[in-house]
């Protein structure tokens, strides 16, 4: 089973596999361009708009890898989680499609706009306070009770995999792009990422984008070991988690660089992305915009591409109407 194999075990062809057990139930995504935001950044940037899934994010991708991978058996008394929103969301959509039982423990600081979409696609959640010591002890005892089939948010070779079938799409979508930029909190998409670009296009260089609040990923990028921050708080809630040892595989391994922007350039980046591309995307989103904007003579020139990772934003608390 693909959950017992060591994460550096890891192929191509489980990429294609989860693709192929996905597909019914997942949205092949579009590719967006903005003439403004290439003039912007004086790159070619194709934005690959995962906030357009029925469940909206890419985390519905690793999410139905690992539910319709279970065996009936272990199927029965459903799964679990841990997540400050959308791998909840995701998993709670992808055990409906199943018609199995989830379970998600979630920090009673998550946007509201995520708690609902959870209890819509009949996930049950329990809350904790916004600390990864606190979501860990919550879900234990969750766990326990339920008897659930853990799926974690990304320390999980058959999420990778599942994330993983993002920039195949994206790579097809657009003939081959310079470089691949994702945000990264606990690195599933990322990881993901490095597991199909490293196989389909080793020339291509992998890049990731993290708040400076909440950038242990940078720094056990520069210390060449984890470095886990407890709470950190930022406005990109889908990016306090830490890296984790599957994760930390694939991007010390195959990332080239990691970046990071302050709180302000994350919601100019968030702006100009609703105003020129008008889509709906969560601050998490709109980090590797900020980094590209940031670093120009990194992006300048080549041809980008941006994953959009999730949508599931409150509407009501835009980080921009907030004094």
């Amino acid at each position: 089973m693909l959950d017992h194999i060591p994460t550096a075990d890891l192929t191509i062809d489980d990429m294609y596999t989860a693709h192929e057990r996905i597909k019914p139930y997942i949205r092949r995504t579009p590719v967006m361009t903005s003439e403004v935001l290439n003039e912007q950044t004086g790159a070619q940037l194709f934005f690959k708009c995962e906030n357009f899934q029925e469940a909206g994010a890419f985390k519905v991708r690793g999410a139905c890898n690992a539910v319709f991978g279970l065996s009936d058996d272990k199927a029965k008394k459903g799964v679990c989680t841990h997540s400050s929103g959308n791998h909840a969301l995701s998993l709670s959509y992808a055990a409906g499609r199943r018609g199995i039982p989830c379970h998600v423990v979630m920090p009673r600081t998550a946007p509201q706009a995520k708690k609902d979409a959870v209890r819509r696609f009949g996930g049950t959640i329990t809350e904790c306070e916004p600390s990864t010591s606190s979501r860990e002890a919550t879900f234990a005892k969750v766990q326990a009770r339920t008897g659930g089939a853990f799926v974690h948010p990304y320390n999980d070779p058959r999420v990778i995999a599942g994330q993983a079938t993002c920039s195949a799409e994206l790579l097809e979508q657009t003939g081959g792009v310079d470089a691949v930029i994702a945000p990264i909190g606990g690195g599933g998409m990322v990881s993901g990422t490095c597991l199909t670009v490293s196989a389909l296009a080793p020339q291509t260089a992998i890049y990731a984008a993290e708040p400076e609040q909440a950038d242990d990923a940078y720094r056990s990028f520069r210390a060449g070991h984890i470095i886990a921050d407890d709470a950190p708080k930022t406005i990109a809630d889908g990016l306090l988690v830490p890296l984790k040892e599957n994760t930390w595989h694939f991007v010390s391994r195959n990332v080239t660089d990691i970046f990071t922007a302050s709180e302000q350039e994350i919601i100019d980046a968030m702006k100009l992305t609703w105003k020129y591309l008008r889509v709906v995307m969560e601050p998490s989103s709109a980090v590797p915009l900020a980094t590209i904007l940031k670093n120009p003579k990194v992006f300048s020139g080549k041809r980008i591409g941006v994953i959009i990772t999730g949508g599931n934003v409150d509407l009501d608390k835009l980080p921009w109407l907030e004094g």
